[in-house]
């Protein structure tokens, strides 16, 4: 029995060998490299993003439109002019740093994922392509410039790293399998507001240490829900802002007289164990200034990877 079922398994054997070859493998994913969002006021954005957040104003390769607000040659916050009929949005789309775009596109589309986009190239030498996650969310993927990297200029800026990038999410199971099964992106931390209740499930990226966070806030389905508010879309739609010290960041915007609209009374230690303090831009999306390391023991559950760091 055994020798008239070998040639079979062999021809079994032989076609899935051949399938993992015809797949290349993924580009490393090395960071976060920006989030795009949108803005009703330009002017109050520019003083956000510059005076308070401390950001270098710099042009945008993308959209000429639009304004690169740079806190490092590889991170930034793109900020662009909304359009007509956004209603509350004012998430255009989030991005990651890979170390090749074209062979991220290729590993992607060999891998059954659908692909809209060719890779573009920006002036600067970025690559970069765009799809779209299980959940209809815009997912840039960029190759910085090379050689060609942006000087960026910003001794005010609050922080240097973005951290992470939080999105509005409805299932878990479903941005998986782009993000975990498919990427790679590997369990840093999750957590809750009550006991039984998943809230934040933080994915870092499988070449380092910035993660996706999802914003677990929305129930079932897929999209805004018809009852949300910006305010409340805004604190999902997010990005983190890595500091040694929540606290002596604090005292640096208030020494500077750079707290003004709206953000939190003060610093205060969230439920992962890390010091956290909110500021809104003038659109609410939030910025959340957070410590690489945690003070006290996390809720809900332990990390499982390794801290950023600046």
């Amino acid at each position: 029995m055994f020798f008239r079922t070998l040639p079979a398994f062999l021809v079994i054997l032989s076609a899935v060998s051949a399938l993992a070859q015809s797949t290349p493998a993924r580009p490393a994913i090395t960071g976060i490299s920006h989030i795009a969002i949108y803005t009703s006021d330009p002017v109050a954005a520019d003083h956000y993003y510059r005076d308070i957040i401390g950001a270098a104003r710099l042009p945008d390769p993308e959209n000429w439109k639009g304004v690169d607000y740079c806190l490092n040659p590889t991170q930034f916050i793109e900020v662009l002019r909304l359009p007509a009929g956004s209603g509350i949005n004012r998430l255009d789309h989030i991005a990651f740093n890979t170390a090749d775009a074209v062979g991220m596109r290729n590993y992607l589309a060999a891998s059954g994922w659908r692909i809209q986009q060719n890779v573009i190239r920006e002036f600067d030498g970025t690559l970069w392509f765009e799809v779209l996650d299980p959940e209809g969310n815009s997912v840039e993927f960029l190759q910085p410039g090379g050689s060609l990297k942006r000087s960026v200029i910003a001794p005010n800026a609050i922080g240097r790293h973005i951290i992470h990038l939080g999105i509005l999410v409805h299932s878990r199971e479903a941005e998986d399998k782009f993000y975990k099964d498919l990427l790679g992106f590997k369990p840093y931390w999750f957590g809750g507001m009550k006991e039984g209740k998943l809230d934040w499930v933080s994915q870092q990226v499988p070449d380092g240490h910035d993660w996706l966070e999802y914003m677990l806030s929305a129930g079932p389905g897929k999209g805004i829900p018809a009852d949300m508010t910006q305010n409340q879309l805004g604190v999902l739609d997010h990005l983190s802002i890595g500091e040694a010290s929540v606290p002596d960041a604090y005292k640096v915007l208030e020494a500077g007289n750079r707290l003004t609209g709206r953000h939190d009374a003060a610093p205060k230690i969230g439920l992962d164990g890390k010091y956290q303090f909110n500021l809104y831009d003038p659109d609410g999306i939030r910025i959340e200034l957070m410590n690489f390391h945690a003070t006290n023991k996390p809720c809900c559950s332990p990390f499982t990877a390794e801290d950023p760091s600046e």
